[in-house]
């Protein structure tokens, strides 16, 4: 008799378990976003939980938890249960931070990574008063002026100084890194000549770019942007395989079920070929992703190895 219950209650365990991936999500699901309302990454998070409220029928709840690049944030995410019931929103900065910080955690193997969401560029531009009108012209003038040409970043080991950091080494000139408390004040510095290079979000600099009071010479992708078709890339700039985007993207705590990684990357990726979200998007400098956790997990890995040599090579250090 003892043999027939344990048999019994195998087989109600193993019928069990696909009603309990059907039944998901049984309560609010909350995305907690490292960062400080308002920025670009508040944005797409705020625009998807919004979306993924009415498609996975429960509340989608957005958390910001800011704070030391975005650790903070990140470790209390993925430290929560890994029942799909807390996501984390990831930037750029992610896979920059391992290089940077002395983490809690590990950013490969203490995650699941689920879906990247967005793509994007940084848009190089000048201070109007700096006499360049394209790359070649502003690698020119930093090899014939090492060290004076100055350029801005949102802070000491943040993408923005990497990303600039990267340009300088594969370009084979040496500009002089002003660090600032935050994209902000980088490109109030900017705009006033305070400073001569910004390697900025598309979002940001571009008013100031159609207004003229900034010269854009170039888009840190590997392809041109449809937004500004006619600025071109790093890398046909003289500069080849230089190639830096900026993307969102979604990850549990690890040990996250498949069958949850599954339903949220499936509800994104059909959210993300909608017209109304690629429109959305545009409008905050940056195109729809997608793709399989697997392509994400990739990306991740990839990028702490690309970001921890340039980090080593310039000397990065956060003090």
């Amino acid at each position: 008799m003892k043999s027939l219950a344990a048999l019994l209650s195998v087989l109600l365990a193993s019928f069990a378990l696909p009603g309990q991936a059907q039944t998901y999500p049984s309560k609010p699901v909350r995305i907690v976003v490292p960062f400080a309302p308002g920025g670009g990454s508040d944005f797409i998070a705020r625009f998807m939980a919004q979306r993924l409220t009415e498609t996975l029928g429960t509340q989608v709840i957005v958390e910001n938890k800011p704070g030391a690049g975005g650790v903070l944030g990140i470790e209390q995410g993925i430290k929560s249960p890994a029942d799909g019931y807390t996501l984390t929103l990831i930037a750029s900065s992610y896979t920059v931070n391992p290089s940077i910080y002395k983490l809690n955690f590990d950013p490969v193997s203490d995650i699941t990574p689920i879906i990247q969401m967005s793509q994007g560029p940084l848009l190089v531009v000048v201070n109007p008063a700096l006499p360049v009108k394209n790359v070649k012209e502003l690698i020119a003038l930093a090899k014939a002026k090492p060290g004076e040409v100055t350029f801005a970043s949102s802070g000491q080991g943040s993408v923005i100084h990497l990303a600039t950091e990267l340009f300088g080494t594969m370009a084979k000139v040496k500009m002089n890194h002003i660090p600032y408390k935050g994209t902000g004040p980088a490109l109030t510095d900017t705009l006033a000549g305070q400073t001569n290079v910004f390697f900025s979000s598309t979002a940001n600099a571009m008013p100031h770019v159609k207004a003229g009071k900034l010269r854009a010479v170039a888009v840190t992708t590997a392809k041109r942007i449809p937004a500004l078709p006619e600025v071109p890339t790093v890398a046909e700039s003289g500069v080849p395989g230089y190639d830096v985007v900026l993307w969102h993207g979604l990850i549990g705590p690890k040990g996250l079920p498949k069958a949850v990684v599954d339903r949220i990357g499936g509800e994104v990726n059909k959210i993300l070929k909608q017209a109304e979200t690629s429109a959305q998007l545009e409008s905050d400098g940056v195109a729809p992703a997608g793709g399989t956790a697997a392509q994400f997990a990739t990306q991740i890995k990839k990028e702490i190895g690309v970001w921890k040599k340039v980090a080593s090579d310039a000397g990065v250090k956060v003090e």
